[in-house]
């Protein structure tokens, strides 16, 4: 995960709340696949996502859109991307390592105070990152639907039954 440490990094020294969702969430629980980008639901309070874009900015991230990332943070402009253009995420890469991008959601899919408490913290060498539960995982997932997301809901299954005859001492 070293391609995405800097980005939790910036995130955690901003201040910022989010939630690694999506197929690295997958491979934070411990299913390996193979996934090209991070998906993030921030918490989208305007002060909290503004910070967020600054931290991205510095990064040197930028928007495939061309608009200012931080136009990302004014909740109005978030609502006319999604009445407007059917947007679902944001999406910003870096121009030094092209394998680095970043999906922002545009309006959380789960309530975002709810999957910051049921989010489990994991520690990336020395980075923590909050990623979502196994159930808000399948959850999401079950609501898109793509191939990948079916075959990603059996191996959270699979997971999630490991941990529970694990805890049971079975």
């Amino acid at each position: 995960m070293p391609i995405f440490e800097p980005v939790f990094s910036a995130l955690n020294e901003a201040g910022v709340r989010y939630v690694v969702v999506g197929g690295l969430a997958v491979v934070l629980h411990g299913h390996l696949r193979v996934t090209s980008d991070v998906d993030i639901v921030l918490d989208l309070e305007p002060v909290s996502a503004k910070k967020a874009m600054e931290a991205l900015k510095k990064l040197g991230l930028k928007a495939r859109a061309p608009v200012d990332p931080v136009a990302f943070a004014d909740p109005a402009q978030r609502e006319s991307w999604i009445a407007d253009k059917g947007m679902t995420v944001f999406s910003l890469y870096s121009t030094v390592n092209p394998l680095l991008i970043l999906d922002l959601f545009v309006r959380a899919p789960i309530p975002f105070e709810e999957l910051w408490s049921r989010s489990k913290t994991i520690d990336l060498g020395g980075v923590k990152t909050r990623v979502a539960s196994i159930d808000d995982l399948i959850a999401m997932k079950r609501a898109v639907a793509r191939p990948q997301d079916l075959t990603d809901i059996e191996a959270l299954e699979a997971l999630k039954k490991r941990a529970a005859m694990r805890d049971s001492g079975a």
